[in-house]
């Protein structure tokens, strides 16, 4: 998948992660990996990123006698969701229009 592209749709599947509950960096990896492959070196920058557009905020918590940061989804946030789910008919076009079959170039 094309490098920008999949920075884009994690960002907001990271967002998805945190939609109905805080989450830790390990437990947002757990819940996207089975939907697309994100690493730790991945994850981390994007949270930050996130953090800096006010699309989330943080808190410190101990767990296990070490310290947690839990990341949660600002209204901002939710509204990057449904920004980009209202762009699903416009990315469906494209992927159609691309995937097209070109009778023109069949006959040749």
């Amino acid at each position: 998948m094309d490098v920008q592209i999949k920075k884009g749709i994690l960002e907001v599947c990271v967002l998805a992660a945190l939609k109905n509950e805080e989450s830790y960096g390990y437990k947002i990896i757990s819940d996207i990996s089975p939907i697309i492959e994100i690493s730790e070196s991945t994850l981390y920058p994007i949270l930050k990123r996130l953090e800096s557009l006010g699309y989330l905020t943080t808190r410190s918590a101990e767990h296990n006698g070490r310290l947690r940061k839990y990341y949660m989804i600002t209204l901002a946030g939710k509204a990057r969701i449904r920004e980009f789910t209202s762009e699903l008919d416009q990315i469906t076009r494209v992927y159609d229009f691309i995937c097209r079959e070109d009778n023109k170039n069949d006959k040749i």
